[in-house]
């Protein structure tokens, strides 16, 4: 995505700047203080809460709190944060744990580093204890991985409830017979590849990923497993980029997500 000014490109697990980016809209790079989690405050029984916003390290500010919205005369439109307690302190060690690497794999990103979050045995344990609460009485059969990094939780959240995993990947990476689903990417498009065989109608699914940004990826396993007849259940990250709007990709399939990187 592109704008004329002000614009801001955005790739996989990073934020690019471009030149033109206004100073005042720029992201610093610099340290943040420590995370603060803010605790949900309604000003009346019947106000919608504001879900927690949890924030990575090396930031300045924060986008506002996802929130579950369901309309009777829209499409329903649901992302839902880690945990009701914005005390938990599990999504303050996750979030802690995440490093933004400025300038990474070229001037102007930031990449969202999870590597980090793998050699703190602790936190890793932590992300796919949050995961596995959550779906192990859900019925799902199915971890569908998006490669890369759905590969690295997608196995231990599938040993702990019982499912199988089925990699996602792109093209010419699984040997056997394969079906395909193209997404559009900011420039072109790319193809998602899985397994013939791998599933089967009737099937109940958990889409799983690192991150979500613009949402192609997530878009193109959801339709690949509707494709034969599997119903997705719910599409699972660590962190959101809120601001590439991908949750509106996904159309009416819910969202979960741990930590939101705050954006511009």
């Amino acid at each position: 995505m592109m704008q004329s000014t002000n614009s801001i490109l955005f790739r996989s697990n990073s934020l690019t700047l471009s030149p033109a980016v206004n100073n005042s809209r720029s992201i610093a790079t610099s340290l943040a203080p420590p995370f603060k989690a803010s605790a949900a405050k309604t000003s009346s029984p019947s106000a919608t809460p504001t879900l927690p916003l949890i924030s990575l390290r090396n930031y300045r500010s924060a986008l506002p709190s996802p929130r579950c919205t369901v309309s009777d005369s829209e499409t329903v439109q649901v992302q839902e944060m880690a945990a009701e307690d914005a005390q938990d302190p599990r999504l303050a060690r996750i979030a802690s744990a995440i490093r933004v690497i400025p300038d990474f794999p070229k001037p102007g990103i930031l990449f969202q580093d999870i590597t980090t979050l793998l050699l703190d045995t602790q936190a890793f344990k932590d992300t796919i204890d949050l995961f596995v609460e959550r779906y192990k009485d859900k019925e799902i059969s199915v971890v569908a991985g998006i490669e890369a990094r759905g590969f690295i939780f997608g196995p231990p959240i599938a040993l702990a409830i019982g499912a199988k995993f089925v990699p996602m990947r792109k093209p010419n990476k699984l040997p056997g017979k394969v079906i395909s689903e193209e997404y559009s990417l900011e420039y072109g498009t790319d193809t998602m590849e899985m397994h013939v065989g791998a599933v089967e109608a009737g099937e109940r699914a958990l889409v799983i990923d690192d991150l979500i940004a613009t949402g192609g990826t997530l878009g193109a396993a959801i339709k690949l497993l509707e494709r034969v007849g599997v119903k997705v259940v719910e599409c699972a990250c660590v962190i959101a980029l809120p601001e590439l709007k991908g949750r509106e990709r996904l159309g009416d399939n819910p969202l979960f997500v741990l930590v939101n990187a705050p954006g511009a």
